[in-house]
């Protein structure tokens, strides 16, 4: 439930007009706190690099408060989170990515912080081919524990939310508008399903509709908050192929099915493979090793280095982190255990060293097992 005190001003924040995620990042980093942000004077504002004259106008001019506070009352309702980027709810993930949203809207009951997630997005007009790979594919992942995401539109994305809940698997459909609605209409009860067994999220406020422009601006949120995306059935242009660019952006793993050559539903495949922006695959067994998340059978080898290896604080620290959350980026890493650069970069060696951790590929680390 939304207990922010700088809630109103965080909300406002996201409405400023030309004030954008990366704007709204800078001046949060500098000022501390949204409320901050808008009692700065316009002197001040516009020498932070990237802000201007015209967007610290801007934020100075702004006045409808009173409409954060009623999207505050919206969420209380409705039993809808708000997540901020300090809040550890938030999806960890998205922090390595550039434009991450300040703030997101969440309704549901999964974790979105879990060891393994997954992305899985295709075209809306599948075939009967593209539909039982997509199912295939999560019914391999399923004794894995996958958090699978996608954009909860027609076509591959609904396939793989059904099938995540038939599997017993926790699955999140990012919207591409606000949460009073829901898009496409079709997908209500399936939706309410997904809030049970996972969640609906958004950075959209809950009066805003669904917008042509919305979807690819949503798709970075499903490429950004998972370890990997999977395009199981595309051709050459759609969202899909969008989610996929914004993952190889953001240094994601991409994986993708191959089709028959003369079938345009896998075209946009086939060039992901050709153009080296999406490694092949033909079953989910091959998704779990190429992420390195096959189980091993050495768990007693890494209890006896807990109990008899001597680590000091930093690298304890490390450990129990990649304990809670099985495997992190470099930079999470970073940002959550507190140290400088230099304690970072040598406790970490040292782990390897030590033949505690392993890294992956996207300077991910993961306890040895």
């Amino acid at each position: 439930m939304p207990n922010d005190p700088d809630l109103v001003h965080l909300i406002s924040l996201t409405r400023v007009p030309q004030v954008g995620c990366i704007h709204a990042k800078i001046l949060l980093q500098h000022f501390g706190t949204a409320e901050a942000v808008f009692k700065a004077p316009v002197s001040l504002l516009e020498k932070l690099e990237g802000i201007g004259r015209i967007r610290a106008q801007s934020i100075r001019s702004f006045r409808d408060f009173s409409r954060s506070e009623k999207e505050i009352h919206f969420l209380e309702r409705y039993r809808i989170s708000a997540l901020t980027m300090s809040d550890a709810a938030y999806p960890q993930r998205l922090l390595l990515c550039y434009d991450a949203p300040v703030l997101l809207y969440y309704k549901g009951s999964a974790d979105l912080n879990q060891p393994k997630v997954i992305s899985i997005v295709g075209t809306r007009r599948y075939s009967e081919y593209g539909k039982q790979i997509t199912e295939k594919l999560i019914r391999d992942i399923t004794l894995h524990r996958v958090l699978v995401v996608s954009g909860l539109a027609f076509g591959i994305d609904a396939i793989a939310h059904k099938t995540a809940l038939r599997q017993s698997l926790q699955t999140v459909g990012v919207l591409a508008h606000g949460l009073s609605t829901l898009y496409p209409p079709e997908h209500t009860l399936l939706s309410k399903d997904m809030t049970k067994q996972g969640g609906l999220l958004t950075e959209f406020m809950s009066d805003i509709k669904p917008d042509k422009h919305h979807f690819p601006i949503r798709n970075r949120i499903v490429a950004g908050m998972s370890d990997a995306t999977v395009v199981t059935e595309t051709g050459v242009k759609g969202g899909s192929m969008i989610t996929a660019d914004l993952a190889n952006g953001y240094h994601k793993e991409v994986f993708t099915f191959p089709g028959r050559t003369t079938d345009l539903k896998s075209a946009g495949c086939h060039w992901l493979i050709r153009n080296n922006q999406a490694s092949l695959i033909s079953n989910g067994q091959e998704l779990i090793k190429g992420m390195g998340w096959e189980e091993k059978k050495t768990a007693a080898k890494a209890d006896q280095q807990d109990l008899f290896m001597t680590l000091n604080s930093h690298e304890q620290r490390i450990v129990n982190l990649l304990k809670e959350r099985e495997s992190m980026h470099i930079e999470v890493i970073n940002a959550i255990s507190g140290f400088t650069a230099s304690e970072h970069a040598a406790a970490l060696l040292s782990l390897e060293m030590k033949d505690i951790i392993y890294s992956l590929p996207g300077r991910i680390y993961k306890l040895k097992s």
